[in-house]
Formats: C-alpha cells, sequence, structure tokens
C-alpha cells in the first residue's frame, strides 16, 4: 500500500510541477496521460515487497482511459457529438465498458456517415478489449475512410497502436500528423507529445537490433 500512496504522490507532484511551469490544456492532459499507463503498469504488476518472478503477459492498454481532453482538442466543445461522448464516457467512467462502446454503436445507426463517430466508437472498443481489437482497428479505419483529411481518427488509431504497445506501427502516422499540423492547432501538442513517446520506445530498440 506505501507503494501506491509514494506513486500517486509522485504522480501529483509531477503534474503539479508541470502546472507551476505553464503547462496547460491539451499538452497537461497527455502529461497525465503518460503517468496514468505508467501507474497502471505498476498496480497491473508491481509487487515491490516480493521476491522477483515472471508475470503473466497482459494488455498493454489502461482499460478504460478517459480521453475527454483529446476528444475535445480534435473535435471541438459543445457539439453535436458531446450528448454520445458524454454518456459514453460516463459510463467508461464506472468501468462499464461495453455499454460504453453500446452508445456509440447506437449513435452510428443514427450518423454512420461520421468519420468522428467511428473513431471514438474505435477508441471505446479498445478500451474495453485492453488492446487495439480487429473491431476497434476496423472503427478507426472506417473513420479514417469517412474523413480522410481531419487528423482525429489517424491520431486515435495512432494512439491506440501506441498504447497497445505497438509505437512502431504508430509512429509514422504521428510524423504524417506533425508534419501538416498548423502551428496554432489545439491538437497540435497531442500529436508531438504522442510521437515523442512513439520515438523513445523505437529508438532503444532500433539500438538494440543494430
Amino acid at each position: 500500500m506505501t507503494g501506491y500512496l509514494i506513486l500517486l504522490g509522485l504522480a501529483a507532484l509531477c503534474l503539479l510541477f508541470l502546472f507551476w511551469r505553464g503547462v496547460r490544456g491539451a499538452t497537461l492532459t497527455l502529461s497525465a496521460a503518460a503517468l496514468l499507463f505508467g501507474g497502471a503498469g505498476y498496480a497491473l504488476s508491481g509487487s515491490p515487497s516480493l521476491e522477483g518472478k515472471p508475470v503473466a503477459e497482459r494488455p498493454a492498454l489502461p482499460s478504460p482511459l478517459s480521453l475527454k481532453g483529446a476528444r475535445e482538442a480534435f473535435y471541438g466543445r459543445f457539439t453535436w457529438l458531446d450528448q454520445w461522448a458524454i454518456l459514453s464516457e460516463g459510463y467508461a467512467a464506472r468501468g462499464q465498458t461495453a455499454d460504453a462502446a453500446g452508445i456509440y454503436r447506437s449513435a452510428l445507426r443514427e450518423h454512420p456517415q461520421s468519420g468522428a463517430l467511428w473513431s471514438l466508437y474505435g477508441n471505446a472498443l479498445a478500451d474495453h478489449a485492453g488492446t487495439l481489437s480487429p473491431a476497434a482497428d476496423f472503427a478507426y479505419d472506417r473513420g479514417i475512410a469517412l474523413a480522410p483529411e481531419h487528423p482525429g481518427p489517424r491520431f486515435f488509431k495512432a494512439l491506440a497502436l501506441l498504447r497497445s504497445g505497438d509505437a512502431e506501427a504508430a509512429l509514422p502516422l504521428l510524423d504524417a500528423l506533425a508534419e501538416e499540423a498548423p502551428a496554432g492547432a489545439d491538437w497540435r501538442p497531442l500529436v508531438e507529445g504522442a510521437r515523442s513517446l512513439a520515438r523513445a520506445s523505437v529508438e532503444p530498440q532500433a539500438a538494440t537490433g543494430s
């Protein structure tokens, strides 16, 4: 228990430090997400008082993970999407990930051509499965096909790849988004932060393989 309290304290201190240094909005959201990734891994497999031993492989994707800040950065606030997204996020926050995905499935019956809805459905499916499942992958690809010029569906697929441990596949998508992102876009810091995480994961692997 002490280890978890220390972990929570360190995470809070990191966020306070970033806030004090002027980090706000999407960048702070991504920083919180990164801390959540590490904390989830510790919560799943961390046992500092026990003798070290191999552990069974677990899904790399924390489930559920709130992506509200990223959703707002890419798709805006107070839009027609909110009536579905807020309801779905409420279910996800209570751990009812199947119901969270079901909300978007219902929404898509009314708006089957919405690339944004398909990408958010992909997020919900990935959270429910604990990884980038075939169903989530299909939803992301459908969103990309319907809105090929919009950064949202491509970003959320790249993020799901990254969160599932496939940084190598995520990096090309993030590189392309970073190149086309306008300087003042709300979502640009999210792309740059995710790309930094992907590169940090891929580069050590490349060095080991060379």
